[in-house]
């Protein structure tokens, strides 16, 4: 089993695309546990779902992999090592650096799925994911996640104008920015940004396919292939 990387001393804010891969886990965990832990392409597949995802993305295999990468750096996801894996299954850790009852880890995966919810929204939302308290306890949750000694992973932001309810936000990917208008929003693709060791591996890759594709050809020419 490969090592788990070392756990940094202060996590980093999480990327928006780390949110979405830990979203997804968390979801995926809570609402088909028979198909949980993911495989890197089934976990593509949930990120770039229509449904139940704002805002959109476009993602392929090897933005995942590295935004897995870091998140398993952060201890928030880790490698499924089960006897009957046959290719590497991920699965998410929140419990490990955040633990919450799972009604709370429910609330938290729609904020990172969906982004800033209503609180009537978000536990009709959550409610495909776990079965939420009755209305008295619901506020519970939110004191539960607000009032942490490690710091506070949901906030109530300002409302408005326009709105009714005041929103909630995660806190996983950083104080939120100003509100800005909004827009028609279209599916947003992620520039991928690997760790320099990374590039090194991937560069390294490049060249040994490039060297044995000249190989190939020389090969084939002697063969008279043309």
């Amino acid at each position: 089993m490969e090592p788990e990387p070392v756990r940094p001393e202060v996590p980093a804010p999480l990327s928006a695309l780390e949110a979405r891969v830990l979203g997804c886990l968390i979801e995926k965990e809570l609402a088909t546990p028979d198909a949980y832990p993911l495989t890197l392409n089934a976990l593509v597949n949930a990120c770039n779902q229509r449904n139940n995802r704002d805002p959109l993305m476009e993602v392929g295999a090897r933005e995942v992999e590295a935004a897995l990468d870091q998140l398993r750096y952060k201890h928030l996801a880790a490698i499924f090592s089960g006897a009957d894996a046959r290719v590497p299954k991920f699965k998410q850790k929140l419990d490990a650096v955040h633990p919450m009852s799972t009604a709370a880890r429910a609330l938290l995966g729609e904020l990172l799925l969906r982004g800033p919810q209503t609180l009537a929204g978000l536990r009709a939302n959550a409610e495909r994911l776990h079965a939420m308290p009755p209305p008295a306890e619901f506020e519970a949750l939110f004191a539960e996640l607000t009032a942490r000694p490690s710091g506070a992973l949901v906030r109530q932001l300002p409302r408005q104008p326009g709105q009714k309810e005041a929103r909630w936000t995660q806190l996983l990917t950083g104080e939120p920015a100003a509100a800005a208008p909004a827009t028609a929003a279209a599916p947003l693709t992620v520039a991928l940004t690997l760790p320099p060791e990374a590039e090194r591996r991937l560069a390294a890759l490049e060249a040994e396919v490039a060297q044995l594709k000249a190989e190939l050809a020389r090969l084939r020419a002697s063969l008279g292939e043309g």
